[in-house]
């Protein structure tokens, strides 16, 4: 992954092999992506890099994450569920996720377009930071996979490695295995995460 900024805008993300290739998605929506940039730093945004991506933070708090894949460009918000979202433009990133949280991009003028708007959510945002208010915590029900269960059961060390971890690593663990079709490929993936349990680790971290 990238850890210079102007990297993410002239080569991407560092995350896949089209990395600095004319086929890299911060390429396609280069022009968007600088708009979408300027607009966050004209905010008076402190722009770092986390995740391999531009991440905008306030009073040392993340605020929005800029992103681009190969349908859309996007802005994500840290915290969302604390946006009014009035025009109603904020959508989820999937389905697992509790609240809207991002604006999609399909045209590079759409930055432009909606400046006014994304500035005022920005600032929405900001404002929450400063102050330091958190939305309410939401208690994520995920039902666990029945071979996840009994693979605890069996093995007290993976048991209690899990326990320890965060709620919302436990849940990247259930959504990961309750998207396996088939119980031999959830049994699979619980043999290829033990290690990553053990360190503590979610199902989608490095």
């Amino acid at each position: 992954m990238i850890t210079e900024i102007e990297d993410f805008f002239a080569k991407g993300c560092g995350r896949c092999e089209r990395f600095d290739t004319a086929d890299c998605s911060a390429r396609r929506w280069s022009e968007g992506l600088a708009v979408l940039r300027g607009i966050c730093r004209d905010a008076g945004l402190t722009e770092t890099v986390k995740w391999g991506h531009p991440c905008y933070m306030h009073a040392g708090r993340n605020v929005a994450l800029i992103g681009a894949v190969r349908g859309d460009f996007r802005l994500n918000f840290f915290h969302a569920a604390l946006l009014a979202d009035r025009e109603g433009v904020l959508e989820r990133q999937g389905p697992n996720t509790q609240n809207p949280d991002s604006m999609r991009f399909t045209e590079n003028s759409q930055p432009g377009r909606m400046q006014a708007t994304i500035t005022t959510y920005l600032k929405e945002a900001m404002d929450y930071a400063e102050a330091g208010v958190l939305p309410d915590k939401k208690a994520a029900v995920v039902d666990m996979p029945e071979e996840l269960v009994e693979a605890l059961d069996c093995d007290g060390e993976l048991a209690e490695a899990f326990a320890e971890l965060t709620p919302g690593r436990q849940r990247s663990y259930a959504i990961n295995l309750n998207a396996a079709k088939t119980s031999t490929t959830r049994l699979a993936r619980i043999a290829k995460f033990r290690g990553h349990i053990l360190a503590g680790k979610g199902a989608n971290e490095r």
